[in-house]
């Protein structure tokens, strides 16, 4: 272990740890490191060429809100892969083992990051040779029926110019909300969900990473030319009943605030692959909305996924001078408003004067929340153009309108060009929680239509299924009891034949099929 490591042991606070290592002159430890991104030949959902082909790298959208059950604390959601469906297997939806998911957090607004909360992943598997998931129903994170299990490490880097200055082992070997392969499969996901939430250091601070719903809500038609050209394209979430797997963190305010006095901090994400040689670039980067998907051309997507916030004057162009208007006004005939528009520059690299702009800023993008500003009783979708400042742009709440609220920004509504633009999708399909990680549970890969004859709560369609496979032009009917040869038709020519017995009614009895190997 390094003189510049130390692992937290027992409950010992982890704000005290942070100070105490800035105090204690870490800069003059062994084996300071610069941060930086290399240099990658390489956000949100599938926002820019090279990341779309890797999911497992892509973050999808970044949440940072004042906790509403723990008004002292702030609570950080970052998604990666998009689009997960729900009954995607026999392969489910793990993290790389193979990348670094950051968080980042900057507490004085010089665009450097000074806290950075680094997930790593290992993925185990009981039993390969096995194609299962699971091999039984799943009532624990340790059950022996859990075939394939995670478990990450959680580090603290802190730094000063982007060198690192200490860094702590805050956890290891924390387990993975799996996928939610269905209710015969995990029973009582809830029960999952809830093992897979870890206390950190003391009780202000918790750790979440596993499967999710979807929290971002939107109809992304919106790239068929805007809404069909006639707005015809809107109403529908395209999101509902998707996952993705979500990493939350919830940090105690006095940990990454400044001071009492500078209670604003910039938060983004990034997610850093390993290559050939060993090393790790950043491939993906993320902190407001719909940034890299609409404001930033092709040309600049995956130059910005690997770029850092230091570095964002070479896209300032595209926030000044953005395509979104015109592009409505092409359609719409809506007049776009007048360049340059620095009414974005503060909403998306400044932050929003008297509200989560910090003193002397440097112009970067990244979310920006006021910790101070504590959750509101009722919030309102569209943040603070409908007078709710707990709310974007101050930070991200998954109830957040993101996308009704970026377009009337984008269309002048902070230069007095009154509008309700939007796409008429207003909240997400499903309820979050009230607790942490507040995100809603995943859609189970059991949903959809079930056979006739049942109702998922009574009725036996087994001998349905055997009707079913009894070859045309034969009579009765086949119980699945029975060990029985059943033909099954030629299909080009080629021949099958299924054997269907009571060797394989292990699930339905909630045997173990891994004595079945």
């Amino acid at each position: 272990m390094t003189p510049n490591t130390r692992r937290i042991v027992g409950r010992r606070s982890l704000t005290t740890l942070v100070c105490g290592a800035l105090a204690a002159g870490g800069l003059a430890a062994a084996g300071v490191t610069a941060l930086e991104p290399g240099a990658a030949s390489a956000s949100s959902h599938r926002e820019a060429p090279l990341i779309s082909g890797t999911p497992q790298f892509d973050n999808t959208d970044l949440y940072a809100f004042a906790s509403p059950d723990t008004p002292d604390t702030t609570t950080i959601v970052a998604n990666v892969i998009p689009f997960e469906e729900p009954a995607g297997g026999p392969n489910f939806y793990t993290f790389a083992e193979d990348a670094q998911y950051d968080i980042h957090i900057d507490k004085d607004g010089d665009a450097q990051g000074d806290l950075l909360f680094r997930y790593t992943f290992d993925t185990h598997v009981k039993n390969d040779k096995s194609f299962l998931y699971n091999t039984g129903p799943v009532e624990s994170l340790d059950d022996p029926d859990l075939n394939i299990t995670q478990t990450y490490d959680l580090q603290l880097l802190q730094l000063k110019d982007q060198k690192l200055v200490k860094r702590t082992y805050v956890a290891d070997d924390v387990p993975v909300a799996p996928s939610n392969v269905g209710k015969a499969s995990m029973p009582d996901y809830a029960k999952l969900r809830d093992q897979a939430v870890k206390e950190l250091g003391n009780y202000e601070a918790k750790t979440f990473a596993g499967q999710a719903d979807d929290p971002f809500f939107a109809d992304l038609r919106v790239f068929d030319l805007l809404y069909g050209g006639n707005l015809s394209e809107v109403g529908n979430d395209t999101l509902k009943e998707y996952n993705v797997n979500s990493i939350a963190l919830q940090l105690p305010n006095e940990l990454i605030q400044e001071s009492a006095e500078q209670p604003v901090v910039g938060i983004w994400s990034t997610t850093n692959r390993k290559g050939a040689d060993g090393k790790f670039r950043q491939v993906s980067r993320l902190g407001n909305p719909l940034v890299n998907e609409v404001v930033n051309p092709i040309k600049d997507k995956d130059t910005f996924n690997a770029s850092a916030p230091w570095d964002d004057a070479q896209f300032l162009k595209n926030v000044t001078e953005p395509e979104l208007p015109k592009l409505i006004e092409a359609i719409y005939k809506i007049p776009a408003p007048d360049e340059p528009r620095n009414d974005l520059v503060d909403v998306f690299l400044k932050g929003v004067p008297d509200l989560n702009q910090p003193p002397h800023v440097t112009p970067s993008e990244m979310l920006r929340l006021n910790t101070s500003i504590k959750p509101a009783a009722k919030p309102k979708r569209l943040g603070v153009l409908d007078g709710d400042n707990a709310g974007f742009p101050n930070g991200r709440r998954l109830t957040d309108d993101v996308i009704d609220a970026s377009l009337q920004v984008v269309e002048g509504e902070l230069l007095g060009a009154k509008n309700d633009l939007g796409d008429a999708v207003d909240k997400n399909d499903q309820e979050f929680e009230k607790a942490f990680p507040y995100v809603a549970q995943p859609t189970a890969g059991s949903r959809g239509p079930l056979a006739k004859g049942t109702d998922g709560t009574k009725g036996d369609v087994r001998n349905q299924l055997g009707d079913a496979l009894t070859p045309a032009g034969t009579s009765g009917t086949t119980g699945m009891e029975d060990t029985t040869l059943i033909a099954v038709s030629a299909v080009s020519g080629a021949a099958g034949f299924l054997l269907i017995g009571t060797g394989l009614m292990w699930w339905r009895s909630r045997r173990r099929i891994r004595g079945y190997y």
